[in-house]
């Protein structure tokens, strides 16, 4: 009003009915508040997923002196909203060309295989394979595996093998899921992502997968969960030991993971077979 028309504070303020006092208010720093604000962004820090009110009672148990309102406020002023949880979509991840590893145990890849029992049980195989050397590193076989259960066969896989530098996967809920992210994490193992859609881009373990079924799962009828892995552990002993593979010149996967080994440095071969 007094950019527009040149009257005065003192009449612009009747007019709007605020006083000036109002007008002039500058609010100050209060060092309760910034005390509790900060304590608040921590334990918001500490638990994602609680909203003010638990934080409030946190603060409570603490000894702070702050009722709700005062809580929510701060909060706000924070911006410590917990976020809705929005449907699970896929992870946008820029595309990796798919090359063929030059050692053992330089790239693993994982992958589910679907079937059945006759009861109409549902069987899921978790098949590991090193890109290199086109070893099942491993199948796992199971009514549902998940992803702590993924982090512990790569443990027990890692005591006879070693750890690989990169893992590539899909991005199944067990591959994206936090136990696969912090395990990776701790023992610094790439986690390679392909695009939703691509399983191409995975394509030494689809090519597995391919063999995997034609060969074992369409050949047997299995009655139970031990049959089946007592079959598929057969299977995947001659795969590696007996089967020869064309892309390797005929030679078995674990001649060629031998071969493989054989031509590396003392030190790099002996860490590899550790």
């Amino acid at each position: 009003m007094q950019e527009k028309t040149g009257i005065s504070q003192r009449r612009a303020c009747r007019l709007v009915g605020i006083s000036r006092t109002v007008l002039a208010y500058a609010p100050t720093a209060n060092p309760a508040n910034e005390a509790i604000q900060a304590r608040m962004i921590e334990l918001a820090a500490e638990r994602r997923r609680f909203g003010y009110r638990r934080i409030h009672v946190l603060l409570r148990r603490e000894g702070h002196q702050a009722n709700h309102k005062r809580v929510f406020r701060l909060y706000q002023d924070a911006k410590l909203a917990v976020p809705k949880r929005k449907r699970r979509r896929g992870i946008a991840v820029e595309r990796h060309p798919l090359t063929l590893p030059e050692t053992p145990n330089q790239v693993w890849s994982m992958d589910f295989v679907m079937d059945a029992l006759s009861n109409g049980r549902r069987l899921k195989c978790l098949n590991i394979v090193d890109d290199c050397t086109k070893e099942a590193v491993d199948i796992v076989v199971d009514h549902s595996i998940t992803g702590d259960y993924v982090v512990r066969v790569l443990e027990q896989a890692a005591i006879f093998r070693g750890l690989p530098t990169a893992i590539r996967t899909d991005q199944g809920p067990e591959f994206t899921g936090k136990a696969l992210d912090q395990w990776a994490y701790r023992n610094g193992v790439e986690l390679k992502l392909i695009q939703p859609g691509k399983p191409m881009q995975n394509g030494y373990v689809e090519s597995f997968n391919g063999k995997f079924r034609d060969e074992c799962l369409n050949e047997h009828w299995f009655t139970s969960l031990a049959e089946a892995r007592v079959r598929i552990g057969i299977w995947r002993r001659e795969y590696n030991e007996w089967r020869p593979h064309s892309s390797l010149d005929d030679l078995t996967p674990a001649e060629f993971a031998a071969r493989c080994r054989a031509s590396l440095p003392d030190s790099a071969s002996e860490t590899e077979i550790g």
